[in-house]
């Protein structure tokens, strides 16, 4: 992806003119074609293409007119693949993944490395016409004073659609099955876990950890059964470089264990005399329950495996870094105990979000939560950190995303946060909640205090399930983000919801085994208070209580139960009854 198209040259246009543009700003390069309009350059890799396009594109002008620099794709492979270029550097994950939701659903979404100081993104969509509007409607988008440059990147996928495949006539099988003994491509048995290990590592020990020609590495990917990828290139200069590891849960700690003992050896060849601790990566995502309520989990972790574990501040979080440092001190044999268990609750944490996730969009039929951003799908180490951030593009008072089949009915949620975090979720002027209500497309009020509460605030939340998702879990994320929890602690809210109270009964059950099976389910706390008097709408509170997707299961669950309870009170049609006919209007013709 090294060949870049320069559009919009005037008719006095030379080889010589682009020749001078590419060798002043010393971009490495061979010969131009040039074309009437426009002309066509090959670059040496894929980074000085990156980086022409965003020193030149939109911004150097010659003979009047200012150029346009993209990648050069074949119109075979403009399918679904798009590079975003230009994003702000802090801009939070969910704050992108929804904007780029609007469009369509977001089937992958890597981060490139790149030297400028703000973002680039590769993004795949689900269909061309999904791409091809999400570049239509994003290309130039103001963004935080960035104007966003959206171009096609090269769709291998798309090219292999067009080639004949092998074996077989274009568009026809191959000629009968492979003979006995030939070998045949079947499905890779998939034994690596979907989490893979992340660690830290000193810079100086890179080398003894690759080996002499990659000796070491080898060895250590063949005992262990792991691909290793060591991202030497990743944070030029730093102290630190990242080491992923993808294996079974086993493999990874072999392999994390094997690389404790070669950074030791190496330190004590080299007479290096520091601690070196390990350092996990995990996606913040999972942090809140890595910890466990008051610390319990980590402190347990620490007394098992007689270790000191520390976890980086919820402020180093960026859209360059959604990943939490967890330090691990101690010995090589404690320090890879302690990776175990830290890795098992990341991958239960992991888990549990797809299970949920599953479930969820089972009970919002239409509802994708991995385009919502709200869910870590793109890939480990890619997704939401949940914070607050600008709405999407198009999001106005008439906006409303198309998540579900047809419309759906508007609900009520009254959230309870800290009264001290009023200002934070209000924002400076009222802008961020101005904004999250623009996003999720809800109405978002906050209520006048309470002054038997003082601790809490009630915030009051308007829309349908898929808005209601959207902007709680803003919240939720904001609260902790503002650090209204402490590092050790996950954020649990009180939710309440307003039920028919002829219906309250059926949300409890039989012996409370239907409000018993809902908490098994979501493992959030739900309360029927009771002896409440119903308000004037003949309606009683049902309290939720839970981090973010225990409370939305709950809620959707309760909801489904009111649709069942609806559903049956409608009047069934008297046997031979003619339907209703319509009325007419004065305005019908006769």
């Amino acid at each position: 992806m090294n060949k870049l198209y320069i559009g919009n040259l005037g008719e006095q246009a030379s080889v010589e003119d682009l020749q001078g543009i590419f060798g002043e700003r010393h971009l490495k390069h061979s010969a131009f074609l040039l074309k009437t309009g426009y002309a066509f350059v090959d670059c040496p890799d894929e980074k000085i293409a990156m980086k022409a396009i965003d020193i030149l594109s939109g911004k150097v002008e010659l003979h009047g007119k200012v150029l346009e620099v993209e990648f050069s794709v074949p119109k075979r492979q403009r399918s679904c693949k798009l590079q975003v270029r230009n994003i702000p550097p802090h801009l939070q994950w969910e704050v992108l993944d929804g904007m780029l939701a609007q469009y369509g659903a977001v089937e992958n979404c890597e981060q490139v490395n790149t030297e400028t100081e703000t973002a680039v993104v590769n993004v795949r969509y689900g269909a061309k016409e999904q791409a091809r509007l999400a570049m239509e409607k994003l290309n130039g988008f103001m963004l935080e004073d960035f104007a966003l440059k959206v171009s096609y990147i090269p769709d291998e996928a798309a090219a292999a659609a067009d080639t004949p495949p092998a074996g077989g006539r274009r568009g026809f099988p191959p000629r009968g099955p492979p003979r006995a003994g030939s070998p045949s491509m079947g499905a890779r048995p998939r034994l690596q876990s979907d989490v893979p290990l992340r660690i830290l590592v000193p810079t100086q020990f890179v080398g003894a950890i690759i080996g002499k020609e990659g000796a070491t590495i080898r060895n250590i990917t063949k005992q262990t059964h792991s691909k290793i990828d060591i991202h030497r290139k990743e944070n030029a200069g730093a102290a630190e470089k990242p080491i992923t590891v993808h294996s079974t849960p086993d493999g990874c700690s072999n392999a994390c264990k094997t690389i404790m003992e070669i950074m030791l050896k190496e330190a004590v060849d080299t007479k290096f005399t520091e601690e070196i601790p390990l350092k996990i990566l995990a996606h913040n995502n999972f942090v809140g329950r890595l910890i466990g309520k008051e610390g319990r989990n980590l402190k347990k972790i620490e007394q098992d495996t007689e270790t000191k574990i520390t976890i980086s501040p919820l402020q180093d979080l960026t859209l360059y870094n959604p990943e939490r440092t967890i330090t691990v001190k101690g010995s090589i044999e404690a320090c890879a105990r302690a990776e175990e268990e830290v890795m098992k609750k990341v991958r239960e944490s992991y888990e549990n979000d797809v299970a949920a996730m599953n479930l969820q969009s089972n009970l919002i039929p239409g509802l994708n939560l991995n385009a919502l951003g709200l869910f870590p799908g793109c890939a480990p180490g890619m997704g939401s950190s949940m914070g607050s951030g600008a709405p999407p593009p198009g999001a106005h008072s008439g906006y409303a995303p198309s998540f579900g089949q047809g419309p759906q009915e508007s609900e009520t949620v009254h959230l309870f946060i800290p009264a001290a975090a009023v200002g934070a979720i209000i924002g400076k002027q009222g802008q961020h909640i101005k904004q999250l209500s623009r996003f999720a497309c809800a109405s978002i009020k906050i209520a006048q205090a309470d002054p038997l509460d003082a601790k809490q605030r009630m915030v009051i939340l308007v829309g349908p399930p898929e808005a209601q998702f959207k902007a709680q879990g803003r919240i939720f994320g904001k609260l902790k983000e503002e650090n209204f929890f402490g590092p050790k602690e996950e954020v649990k809210l009180e939710a309440h919801i307003l039920v028919p109270s002829f219906a309250a009964g059926r949300v409890i059950g039989k012996g409370g085994k239907t409000v018993n099976e809902l908490q098994n389910l979501t493992s959030a706390e739900v309360v029927v208070p009771r002896d409440q008097t119903p308000d004037e709408n003949d309606q009683v509170i049902v309290k939720i209580i839970g981090h973010f997707y225990s409370s939305q299961l709950a809620q959707r669950k309760i909801q489904e139960i009111l649709a069942q309870v609806r559903r049956q009170q409608q009047p069934k049609p008297s046997p031979g009854a003619q339907p209703p006919q319509p009325r007419r209007s004065l305005g019908d013709r006769k």
